[in-house]
């Protein structure tokens, strides 16, 4: 079975794929004693507009078999509320409120990239086809 990535989809993937990879890093570099405030800063920027990407791709990303409007699924309703929760997140940071920061960002990395992606990779969805094959057709 061929199976071809669109444009759109294409930059959905390798962003939200980028956020997966830097998440840990940008978490990582405030944790513990030795804490690397530039390497946060750095790798947070970058990881806000991985997702702001990943977020705005998902637009233009639509199936009319999943669709409950206008080709929008319920999983399109992480739109609105990552964009809400990375404004929050941005905000809090800014104002100083890093226990909200925090919070909101690893929401986001919970709830925006990791559950939403374990579902990407079930058997008939797009992506699970691209990865499992059709071996996991049995399921």
């Amino acid at each position: 079975m061929t199976h071809t990535l669109s444009p759109i989809m294409a930059v959905h993937l390798s962003t939200a794929l980028a956020a997966l990879l830097l998440g840990p890093l940008a978490l990582w570099s405030r944790l513990g004693r030795e804490q690397r405030p530039q390497l946060h800063r750095w790798a947070g920027r970058v990881w806000v507009a991985l997702m702001l990407t990943t977020t705005l791709s998902a637009l233009g990303i639509r199936h009319s078999s999943l669709a409950i409007w206008q080709g929008f699924s319920l999983i399109h309703l992480l739109i609105p509320l990552t964009l809400v929760t990375l404004t929050v997140a941005v905000i809090a940071v800014l104002r100083g409120h890093i226990r909200r920061h925090r919070r909101s960002m690893q929401s986001l990395y919970l709830f925006a990239l990791l559950i939403p992606g374990a579902f990407t990779l079930l058997p008939g969805r797009y992506l699970g086809r691209l990865v499992w094959g059709d071996w996991l057709g049995w399921l």
